[in-house]
């Protein structure tokens, strides 16, 4: 899975976003987080929905009971950026409220069904990320 991140984020960049912006019905992103161990940019494709001037992400790790590393580094520091096409933006993220959660996690499940699938495949709750330009 690393690889076919890596190469996604290669062919996202290489065309500013016309390749590799849109997967399962749903645009993407390039989330880049500080590794919270090494310290290093880690970087990410990820479905999102757009909240406003925000952009929302889930931490599904296909329904597994672990939390994708990529939450696990904003949890440890919150400051990150977003690629989307060729624009970058520093974000800050945070976990969604259970009101926000709820209005948008059926964003989720009806732009790509298998959300909905992750969610009984795993104990723990999906988180909705919301990420808020700084």
């Amino acid at each position: 899975m690393k690889s076919v991140s890596q190469a996604h984020n290669v062919l996202y960049r290489a065309t500013g976003g016309r390749f590799g912006s849109h997967l399962l019905g749903m645009p993407v992103l390039l989330l880049a987080t500080t590794g919270r161990r090494s310290g290093k940019s880690r970087t990410t494709p990820l479905l999102y929905v757009r909240d406003g001037d925000a952009v929302v992400v889930v931490a599904s790790n296909g329904g597994s009971d672990f939390f994708p590393a990529w939450w696990l580094n904003l949890r440890s520091n919150p400051q990150a950026e977003v690629e989307i096409g060729r624009a970058r933006t520093r974000v800050i993220a945070r976990k969604a409220s259970p009101a926000e959660r709820v209005r948008l996690w059926p964003e989720f499940t009806s732009g790509y069904p298998g959300y909905a699938k992750y969610a009984t495949r795993t104990s723990r709750e999906i988180p909705v990320v919301i990420l808020e330009p700084r």
